[in-house]
């Protein structure tokens, strides 16, 4: 195989000891971890301990420094056993990634070594009640008073809500012209309030909430960027972020295909196997595909993500579209022939592939809606 298509040594070192690691202590926990619901901070602390958690940050600030595509190769190995476990990871990146790109010397400093070391997790606030898809439509709102910022409003769908460190805030600056600037809001900031949680269809161990801001100062020194191009921290972010959705759908498709492919090597039907029966071979065989091209779409796309190295790449943008549209639509896809395929043990929760499904449909929806990501590469398209 051409090393185009191959990744290097160092990471499928890396990957063979998170494979083993997931399989031995995180596997047996994940039918626990959505049945309860409760953030897994045993499986944190395993990947604080294991650098995992340092995959998405910079060498010099205690990282691990290997780029975009190691670390979705980790994702996707521990999404193959738990979504929710992987969400750890994927957040990991989205709320330390602005500050990588856009913050001051001064924030990086103070924030992302203990994200690297995984003492703290972060959470990424962007979506509002009235303003999902159509962020520019946001009402939280932040006033400068003085050598503060006064920020005030509601959040919605915020992964890691309640158990974040501190919170990558977008808040309206100028109405008028609709700016938008970023800003870092710890935890135990006066008038913050990490509000309720949702109850979910999947993802359960991974906490979803509407963080609230009342007042709340924040000082000059935390904006990221420059007032008033948040929105180009948030897009900036985004474009590399959601391949950890995509990366994330990829191991939750093969995580169902391997199980429905050895389920079918067992159970019987009118006397054989039913991996014999040219119906089942079929549909593995397409989950199988679908899944081998997803994987490497977005293995293109991190490698694009790396080559760019924090400058612009007209191309990136696309790609990850791509990867993240393509990757998700095919585990929906396969998670549904999954549960086909166990027939009625598909159904129940004894089984893995019905949470499987569960997980795969918030792929479709969150890190941009795949509506959105057709717009996204439509509009590359047009040039």
């Amino acid at each position: 195989m051409s090393d185009i298509y191959d990744l290097p040594q160092e990471h499928k070192d890396f990957r063979d000891t998170i494979r083993q690691m997931v399989e031995e202590k995180v596997r047996p926990r994940a039918h626990d971890i959505d049945e309860s619901g409760e953030y897994p901070w045993d499986i944190r602390e395993l990947f604080g301990s294991h650098d995992i958690l340092g995959l998405p940050i910079a060498e010099e600030f205690g990282g691990m420094g290997t780029g975009t595509l190691m670390l979705q190769v980790a994702v996707e190995e521990i999404a193959k056993a738990c979504a929710s476990s992987s969400l750890i990871l994927m957040v990991q990146e989205l709320g330390t990634l602005p500050i990588s790109l856009f913050g001051s010397d001064e924030l990086k400093q103070k924030y992302l070594p203990k994200c690297a070391s995984g003492e703290w997790s972060p959470a990424f606030a962007l979506s509002e009640p009235e303003a999902g898809s159509n962020a520019a439509a946001m009402r939280t709102t932040a006033v400068q008073d003085g050598e503060d910022w006064v920020l005030n409003g509601q959040k919605n769908w915020i992964t890691n809500a309640t158990i974040a460190d501190y919170y990558i805030v977008f808040a309206m600056t100028d109405r008028e012209n609709k700016r938008v600037t970023a800003f870092v809001v710890d935890k135990d900031s006066e008038g913050f309030d990490p509000g309720k949680l949702e109850k979910k269809l999947g993802i359960r161990g991974s906490p979803t909430g509407q963080p609230s801001f009342t007042d709340v100062r924040v000082p000059a020194e935390n904006v990221i960027g420059e007032v008033g191009r948040g929105m180009a921290v948030a897009l900036g972010t985004l474009e590399r972020t959601r391949l950890g959705a995509a990366a994330q759908a990829v191991g939750i498709a093969q995580g169902a295909t391997d199980y429905a492919n050895e389920y079918a090597k067992e159970r019987i039907a009118f006397g054989k196997p039913i991996n014999e029966l040219q119906g089942i071979q079929f549909k593995l065989a397409d989950m199988e595909t679908r899944t081998a091209a997803a994987r490497e779409l977005v293995y293109k796309a991190s490698a694009l993500a790396d080559r760019a190295e924090g400058r612009r790449d007209p191309e990136l943008n696309k790609w990850t579209s791509m990867a993240k549209l393509f990757a998700s639509d095919t585990a929906m896809a396969v998670t549904v022939e999954a549960i086909q395929v166990l027939g009625g043990y598909g159904y129940v929760t004894e089984y893995p592939v019905e949470r499987m499904m569960r997980d795969a449909k918030i792929t479709q929806i969150y890190e941009g809606t795949n509506e959105i990501q057709r717009v996204v590469i439509a509009r590359a398209m047009r040039g």
